[in-house]
């Protein structure tokens, strides 16, 4: 079997401000071990998908990035997109890249800034995941059982009758895609037992992909024979064009919450979408009554902190659940409870054309 992975590689990360900068995003940090998000990535699908097979996708300021951070990848695996669009229009361009290499191929689109605990069960459950697109032609996914009610992720409802059964692991028939919920429907999904959220992770077979934007997509599948047939002619020019006509819109929303024939298997794999600081309190190693610390530091009667200073030696005193980052030229301290605001300072930043602290 021909098995490709996909990188989505261009978001901007701006809830890790004032690290993640805009010419070094999420992905290219490393804030979950001492090898960047992009790196661990890759690291985690090999040798299953070996280097030829591993594609990045981001725009072109990105990728120059990405060719310092992952050397081993061939030049024509980084797969530029003109613009910073949404991840529809971008795996539509990385699916028609392959598909023009092989039709049957199986690809894996995953993030590039997602923690994954235990690669070695994520591998096995890929493996049988690739298997499952090939043989069955539908849409595979991963669902991860929720741990709390969370309004921050989109679910997925499925039934727990229909199922597949490939390598040991059951894939199981998605009834839909729901969109994210308020508390009260979080809590019902969580006591229902057959919504999962929505890890972000597609493995579909290239010509299936085809079949599937054709009928259920049609605002991504008018462009794609023009998309591949400009692919086929390396006319960048016609690739630009057609790429700033594609529509903005998430895979999710394009063709996932559409389409039917998906099947979804248990991403029982310690998944984390790394959304915001507070997350990394639970990835880091916590010390004395919870506290999460990189650089030099002094603590005394502290709780539930999450301290970033290498640069210099930073005392904590008397306070809990605060966030601190220091820069060489930014300084961040926040509640956790308000982590999620990090994207309103900047755009407070953007607003005051502070250009040299985004």
């Amino acid at each position: 079997m021909d098995q490709r992975g996909v990188i989505m590689t261009g978001g901007s990360g701006t809830r890790f401000w004032p690290l993640s900068r805009q010419k070094k995003p999420k992905q290219f940090l490393p804030i979950i071990s001492d090898k960047t998000m992009i790196e661990e990535t890759v690291d985690r699908i090999l040798p299953l998908v070996p280097y030829p097979k591993i594609y990045t996708i981001a725009n072109p300021e990105l990728t120059k990035s990405l060719r310092k951070y992952l050397p081993q990848l061939p030049e024509e695996n980084f797969i530029v997109e003109p613009q910073g669009k949404n991840t529809g229009p971008s795996l539509m361009l990385a699916t028609a890249s392959i598909f023009l290499q092989n039709p049957e191929a199986v690809i894996a689109a995953l993030p590039a800034d997602h923690l994954i605990k235990d690669a070695s069960l994520f591998r096995k459950k890929l493996k049988a995941a690739f298997k499952a697109a090939a043989q069955s032609k539908k849409l595979i996914t991963f669902g991860i059982p929720p741990s709390f009610p969370a309004t921050g992720y989109g679910y997925i409802h499925f039934s727990k009758e229909k199922l597949l059964l490939i390598l040991e692991e059951k894939f199981y028939e998605v009834e839909q895609f729901k969109e994210k919920p308020k508390l009260s429907q979080a809590r019902i999904f969580l006591k229902k037992g057959n919504y999962f959220w929505n890890s972000g992770i597609f493995i579909w077979q290239a010509s299936v992909f085809v079949q599937k934007i054709k009928n259920y997509a049609p605002d991504l599948f008018k462009y794609w024979s023009r998309l591949v047939e400009a692919l086929r002619e390396k006319n960048r020019e016609q690739i630009v064009s057609i790429f700033s006509a594609l529509p903005s819109l998430s895979i999710d929303y394009a063709l996932m919450e559409k389409a039917k024939g998906i099947l979804m298997a248990e991403g029982n794999f310690g998944w984390s979408d790394v959304g915001a600081w507070s997350s990394l309190a639970d990835i880091w190693p916590q010390q004395e009554k919870k506290n999460a610390l990189r650089g030099e530091n002094i603590i005394l009667d502290t709780e539930g902190c999450l301290l970033h200073s290498p640069h210099k030696l930073t005392a904590l005193i008397g306070v809990k659940d605060l966030i601190v980052v220091d820069t060489e030229d930014a300084l961040l301290i926040c509640h956790k409870d308000h982590d999620q605001k990090v994207r309103e300072v900047v755009e407070k930043l953007k607003k005051k054309g502070k250009i040299e602290l985004l």
